[in-house]
């Protein structure tokens, strides 16, 4: 019977005094903390399988809040999730949630998160992002990492390989803002194998060094090594990543 394993970790990194990301897989959730190691669950193919992670906005409140708030939402919302309407209405009403949650509080002003993910349904994959978390298509048949999400981000400097911009957020404004997920739909099979991540990954661990590390590793020594290379790189952010495999 075709099943889904799903490897995960979350780490402050080593500059940031805590960590604002979190992280959903299916009814699990980890919100602003981290993991020891890495984590691996496992699902039999077929009902929507939710796996997300959240970057709660840095230099703004909360930010492990509204990250927080979101991934609940996703693991509450998670088995109605069958079609790309359905993620982009939950995710309208989950920015909703944010902006209210921020209005109950002042301490929550401005509070917003970014958000990526995939649904894993029986036959495909339902991919979705608001800001510049990632979904990447790490599958061993490929000849260079496919980017699935698209980055909310402003064009970059000459020169320049990141940026620590968005342009959308769940939440994150003075007031209510409406956002335009990006919803896409992507073919599934045996052996296939996705990547979910933070920008503490993927802005100072180049393409080339997760290519290397996802061909030579499997599961939860991938997981560990992709968190490793964004130590060796000054871990100059928050690091979460969920590493997905489709299995026969």
């Amino acid at each position: 019977m075709p099943y889904v394993t799903v490897t995960a970790v979350s780490h402050p990194g080593l500059v940031r005094d805590h960590n604002e990301d979190s992280l959903v897989i299916g009814p699990w959730t980890l919100c602003g903390t981290m993991t020891e190691n890495p984590q691996t669950l496992g699902f039999p193919l077929g009902s929507p399988l939710v796996v997300a992670v959240a970057d709660g906005i840095g230099g703004q409140p909360a930010g492990e809040v509204a990250s927080g708030l979101v991934v609940r939402h996703l693991a509450s919302l998670g088995p109605t999730l069958d079609s790309e309407r359905a993620v982009s209405e939950a995710l309208d009403v989950i920015n909703r949630s944010v902006y209210a949650a921020a209005d109950r509080d002042p301490e929550l002003a401005t509070m917003g998160t970014t958000v990526a993910g995939v649904v894993v349904l029986a036959e495909e994959l339902l991919v979705f992002n608001v800001g510049d978390s990632r979904v990447l298509d790490v599958s061993a048949d490929r000849s260079t990492l496919h980017r699935l999400s698209v980055d909310d981000s402003p064009p970059l400097a000459p020169g320049r390989r990141t940026t620590s911009i968005v342009t959308q957020a769940l939440g994150g404004a003075p007031r209510f803002t409406a956002i335009t997920p990006h919803v896409s739909t992507a073919p599934l099979g045996t052996g296939d194998r996705f990547l979910v991540c933070t920008d503490g990954l993927t802005d100072p661990v180049p393409d080339d060094t997760l290519d290397e590390v996802l061909r030579a590793h499997d599961g939860g020594r991938a997981a560990f090594e992709l968190w490793k290379s964004a130590i060796e790189a000054g871990g100059p952010d928050n690091i979460t990543l969920a590493l997905i495999d489709v299995n026969d």
